[in-house]
């Protein structure tokens, strides 16, 4: 091994625009502040111009490009419901999973030849992560799971086996919180002793309390894509039964979405406006602004890994309202005051997302609730969430590359 261990990074989408792109972001910083020889891979539109990722220099970020003669369809999203133009996985002919693997095969083995890395770094338990051992057999592979992947499984069965198969090679799992470690033990027999849970970080210097005014008229804010997997319209339906009796209350929405759904949800909340005002994609420094002028966070979500959102939100000096998510219940929830937060029960879901009708209305209620009882509470006081930090959260990871190097050091 070098004095300085290489790692390579690998994601199979575009960058920075969801939580796996955020971390990679935050890793690869750190990780050069560390010391590590770094470089990344990632899938990008053929018309992406403008690539960042944690600092590094461009000639050390390569891409796997999508809309392009080889590759005729735009990047697939491990979300269906994507912020960007994306293909949903349950969508590709085996033509097009073909040309998909072949063209990652292109792209990574003279790369993996020439860089010849120390240890592998794979974002998301699918097609890409599957892949990584039959290209690079002898390399420390640690696969990064954002809980995406599980739920792809269960939404496209035919490639799952695949996955399971391929992905239970890697040497370790990191993951959110232990709901997904279950679910790695269980789906892919993976031994309790190669699953880690690392969390999730936020950016300290970009999230903070600092200007926040003194005082605020109540103001929802709800950041995330256009989707009914994200409770979006019983949102849009709470706030409609709340603005009755609270008439000056506004939601602002942080996000994007595309396809149908997305479309009629664009709709509605922009026939809702001025009360409703629509952000659009906004970076983190524009987010913690918007933050840092909002009373009260609310996430619907019906399926999530840990909501990173809701620590960001809290260290801007919001208070909480989010469902009963495991990585909520069992990661956040437990690091914070009780005061802060108020967490809905979920309604019954039918497969990993989709909640049976009969519980909505009585979930849009409990959601109403619970937003009226924290829009008319006092701000929380200023918290501790050092377990939340990129730093904290970079200091779990690289235990793992490096207790992956240990034969080699």
């Amino acid at each position: 091994m070098s004095p300085m261990p290489r790692i390579l990074h690998l994601l199979s989408q575009r960058p920075s625009l969801t939580g796996s792109g955020i971390t990679l972001d935050a890793l690869v910083r750190h990780a050069a502040t560390a010391g590590w020889d770094q470089q990344v891979v990632v899938g990008v539109p053929a018309d992406d111009a403008s690539l960042q990722v944690g600092g590094l220099d461009t000639d050390r970020i390569h891409t796997l490009r999508f809309e392009t003669p080889e590759l005729p369809f735009p990047v697939p999203g491990m979300s269906d419901v994507m912020p960007y133009r994306s293909t949903r996985w349950s969508d590709m002919s085996p033509d097009q999973l073909r040309e998909y693997r072949q063209a990652w095969t292109r792209q990574l083995r003279p790369l993996l030849d020439e860089f010849t890395p120390d240890v592998i770094h794979v974002h998301h338990l699918w097609i890409l992560g599957s892949m990584v051992k039959d290209l690079s057999p002898n390399t420390p592979v640690i696969s990064h799971c954002h809980a995406t992947g599980l739920r792809q499984m269960r939404l496209c069965p035919h490639l799952a086996e695949g996955v399971r198969q391929g992905c239970r090679r890697n040497e370790a799992f990191a993951v959110l919180h232990s709901e997904h470690a279950h679910q790695l033990r269980r789906d892919l027999e993976i031994p309790e002793k190669r699953i880690h849970i690392v969390g999730a970080g936020f950016r300290q210097d970009l999230f903070h309390r600092r200007g926040r005014p003194g005082r605020l008229t109540p103001r929802l804010v709800y950041i995330g894509k256009y989707a009914h997997a994200k409770g979006l319209p019983w949102l849009l339906d709470a706030f409609e039964k709340l603005r009755t009796a609270s008439p000056d209350l506004e939601l602002h929405v942080a996000g994007t979405g595309t396809g149908p759904e997305a479309e009629a949800l664009h709709r509605r909340m922009s026939a809702m406006a001025p009360t409703v005002v629509l952000h659009g994609q906004l970076n983190q420094a524009e987010l913690a602004a918007l933050m840092r002028q909002s009373t009260v966070c609310v996430l619907p979500s019906f399926y999530e890994g840990v909501p990173l959102v809701l620590v960001e939100a809290l260290a801007c000096g919001c208070r909480l309202v989010a469902t009963d998510l495991p990585g909520v219940a069992e990661t956040i929830a437990p690091r914070i005051p009780p005061t802060v937060i108020e967490i809905v029960p979920r309604p019954r879901l039918q497969g990993p997302d989709t909640p049976v009708t009969d519980d909505l209305p009585a979930f849009t209620q409990h959601l109403a609730a619970a937003l009226k009882r924290s829009i008319t509470a006092p701000p929380p006081d200023e918290i501790s969430l050092e377990f939340f930090t990129w730093n904290a959260v970079f200091d779990r990871v690289e235990r793992l590359w490096l207790e992956a190097l240990k034969p080699t050091m």
